[in-house]
């Protein structure tokens, strides 16, 4: 069993405290690896580490920081295997989706290394002939990175590469939860030459480190990936230094599945968007509205595809659908709302319970008919394999319960027609939202929800601009 170090100052240390996580392997239920249980004093730490490197570090070409993310992903690349059974075993992740998980973020490290040529401040017209005015992008400083437990390593990538890319220096705090896959690449990194205090790991409790990371005067930025409560708790935290917050939180995204949908897409469309890693991604279909001239084909083929759903353990060959949920916590939250809704009314189509397959935190593959529109099961974020499907008759009803919700991240529409397409996209409040397919964003992309969803965003261009702050230059002569 492993045992892990902070990464401070370009070095592998001791946490100021002598106490550790146990992180489990949620299909096994062993303990796989222990990782610092950091305190006030490991932030303190990492943040002024962070602060001393990055001045030095914002002087620098972005082109000589893009050959750091480019190494970064060689890192990976060279231990691309290693990684994803790590990462498969820290959090119960089916192994093909944890190895796209590992090479998906070897890539984003490249991509972001290609921005270094590219992004650029302005040049403004001036109502003076013997003026200009300039725009200056400029990195906004240090960074506190904050992390998830669903997807860990890519997240961190998310936050780490448009960071340094731009000269901020960042600290990262990886989920309690799953930190293990993201110290062995901070084990990786410590064999590099980056300079130290430019990236730092630092794990333990958010309580205490983590609320650490928000409140100290050296942040200047905190970038959090997380649930709602955690994201108003930075916001509480960053309210007295009036600081820039960037947020991703949850989601409970619709689709809505028009009577002119190609169903063979719609249906595997719906599925993969609800059942990837067991459910337990913010982006996930977690509800379903279907005309009701073909609720009923649609609910069918839906059920057929669920039950087929293979789940169990991470490392089968074949790879099931998914494995367990992330821990018990997360799977009384599920069964709990699933017997809330049906003694609300809801009526189990398929699923509904917990499977004993021994070992693990496994929920069936869950249809749920006759959920009101108001319900817990329609209105909250259920992070698991359960989907109520609602029937619809009129296009404005239909776009009205789409957008009831408090969240705003994701939302999907199947239809060949392309102006009722149009439509919809124009219709329905949410930062993303893809046609005919499944919920999953690309890199070149702006992940960004509306609404409790979140502030700002991240992935491409934009998500890049979010650690950079303007300087606007009046120059007469």
């Amino acid at each position: 069993m492993e045992t892990y170090q902070q990464f401070i100052n370009g070095a592998l240390v001791d946490s100021h405290s002598s106490d550790f996580i146990e992180v489990e392997n949620p299909y096994t239920n062993q303990i796989i690896g222990r990782a610092p249980k950091g305190d006030v004093e490991d932030a303190n730490r990492a943040l002024e580490a962070a602060k001393r490197a990055q001045g030095p570090w914002s002087k620098t070409s972005a082109a000589y920081r893009a050959g750091y993310l480019k190494q970064f992903a060689q890192l990976i690349r060279s231990r691309r295997v290693e990684l994803a059974h790590l990462l498969a075993s820290e959090q119960a992740k089916v192994l093909p989706l944890a190895q796209v998980e590992i090479d998906f973020t070897a890539d984003y490290f490249d991509y972001y290394a290609g921005w270094a040529m590219i992004y650029e401040g302005e040049v403004i017209n001036s109502g003076d002939p013997r003026e200009n005015i300039w725009l200056f992008q400029k990195p906004i400083g240090v960074v506190a990175g904050i992390c998830p437990w669903n997807f860990p390593f890519f997240v961190m990538a998310r936050k780490v590469a448009p960071a340094l890319l731009t000269g901020c220096a960042i600290v990262i705090k990886p989920s309690s939860t799953t930190p293990l896959t993201t110290f062995e690449f901070a084990r990786l990194v410590a064999t590099l030459d980056l300079p130290a205090g430019v990236l730092n790991f630092v794990s333990g409790g958010g309580a205490t480190l983590g609320n650490a990371l928000v409140t100290h005067p050296y942040t200047d930025m905190v970038s959090l990936t997380g649930s709602v409560e955690a994201g108003q708790e930075v916001i509480k935290g960053s309210v007295d230094k009036v600081m820039k917050t960037s947020l991703e939180l949850g989601g409970k995204a619709p689709a809505v599945v028009f009577p002119d949908a190609d169903l063979d897409i719609a249906v595997k469309g719906v599925t993969d968007s609800r059942l990837i890693y067991s459910g337990q991604v913010c982006n996930c279909c977690e509800r379903a509205y279907v005309h009701r001239d073909i609720y009923d084909e649609f609910v069918s083929r839906l059920t057929a595809s669920f039950q087929a759903a293979a789940y169990g353990d991470p490392f089968a060959d074949p790879a099931p659908v998914y494995s367990s949920q992330i821990d018990q916590a997360q799977l009384d939250k599920i069964e709990g709302m699933v017997a809330r809704a049906t003694a609300a009314g809801a009526q189990v189509v398929t699923g509904g319970q917990r499977a004993d397959l021994g070992t693990g935190y496994f929920f069936q593959p869950t249809i749920l008919a006759g959920a009101k529109q108001d319900s817990e099961i329609v209105q909250k974020e259920v992070f698991g394999p359960v989907l109520p499907i609602i029937p619809w008759d009129d296009y404005d009803q239909v776009m009205a319960w789409a957008n009831d919700c408090e969240y705003g991240l994701t939302s999907s529409v199947f239809s060949t027609n392309v102006n009722t397409v149009m439509q919809a996209i124009k219709d329905l409040n949410f930062g993303e939202t893809y046609v005919n397919r499944e919920h999953f964003e690309g890199l070149q992309g702006f992940h960004a929800g509306w609404r409790k969803s979140g502030i700002g965003g991240a992935d491409g261009k934009h998500g890049l601009y979010e650690y950079l702050q303007s300087q606007v230059v009046y120059l007469r002569y």
